[in-house]
């Protein structure tokens, strides 16, 4: 085969593989997330990984390639080719593997299981188009419990973080066996620690008081009846989710409190939670809103009060 007969093979191979990411695109226009190539920053910072270790070569499969480092707009998530521009780069690697030229393998990350092209994006694609099911390459591995699956989108791969950090919060705390409620749930990654901290400075503030310091699983308890259950009725009382879709009562109760601390920051200590609460008043307007402040304002004014008798 010939130089010129390359050339249009080539062109060809990169025309098919391009209209195939445009149908992808079109399968997936209402949810246009689900034909995404994963961007291997954006996944890191989910699963936080703990250490990278070199793996040194290895065979990987292409089905397990799931992202990329800097290139993921440039391909779909079957990393079929999204733009022209990439038509001369793609097509030089696709008439290597025509003629059988023996090409360097490319550079992995791995995380939970599956792939990212640091180097070689355009490798992958054509092996893809071309279905090669396997690949030579150099391979980092960053260390993660959480296990990935291909094809999960990253809005997947977020809940699925989710769920391990219930899980890590649950065992490491007793949570649910102490207070037998187990529906503290969140719509974005990181808020576990946030309430473990505020469990922690609870538990701080009551041994201010005391001689003898109070356990773990009691703080646990007295922040639950105390703090966290009375704000979560309210918030479900007064319908207050109909406001914040695809949000969660806890995902609530952590922005209030965060609210609360950032005027404290700003004003003092002194500022209190009914102070929080006519300033959130103030900023979200009236009808609902109100309501729920002011029935929260009524509930701190009175565990104050019984602190103070």
């Amino acid at each position: 085969m010939n130089d010129s007969i390359y050339r249009q093979q080539s062109e060809d191979d990169f025309f098919k593989a391009r209209n195939k990411a445009l149908f992808n695109d079109l399968q997936h226009f209402l949810n246009p997330e689900e034909s995404k190539l994963l961007s291997f920053s954006e996944v890191k910072q989910l699963l936080k990984p703990k250490n990278e270790i070199y793996m040194g070569m290895q065979v990987v499969p292409i089905s397990l390639i799931a992202g990329s480092e800097g290139r993921y707009r440039d391909f779909d998530n079957h990393f079929f080719p999204k733009s022209l521009h990439l038509k001369n780069r793609w097509e030089s690697i696709d008439r290597a593997h025509l003629s059988d030229v023996i090409l360097p393998p490319i550079v992995l990350y791995e995380i939970g299981g599956l792939y990212f092209v640091r180097d070689g994006n355009h490798r992958v694609s054509v092996a893809r188009a071309q279905g090669v099911e396997n690949i030579d390459a150099e391979v980092i591995s960053l260390q993660s419990e959480i296990k990935l699956k291909p094809g999960m989108s990253q809005s997947r791969i977020k809940r699925q973080v989710i769920k391990y950090e219930k899980r890590v919060f649950y065992s490491e705390t007793g949570f649910g066996d102490i207070t037998d409620y187990w529906d503290i749930d969140f719509s974005s990654t990181g808020q576990y620690d946030e309430i473990y901290q505020h469990i922690l400075i609870h538990k701080y503030y009551i041994n201010q008081d005391k001689t003898d310091e109070i356990s773990m699983e009691e703080a646990i308890l007295s922040w639950f009846n105390n703090l966290y259950l009375p704000i979560v009725t309210v918030i479900q009382k007064q319908h207050i989710l109909r406001k914040f879709k695809q949000r969660t009562p806890s995902d609530l109760y952590v922005w209030i409190i965060r609210y609360w601390d950032d005027l404290k920051h700003k004003f003092g200590d002194d500022v209190s939670i009914a102070e929080a609460a006519e300033e959130f008043t103030e900023k979200y307007g009236e009808g609902t809103a109100k309501r729920f402040i002011n029935r929260i304002k009524g509930l701190f004014h009175k565990n104050l009060k019984g602190k103070k008798t």
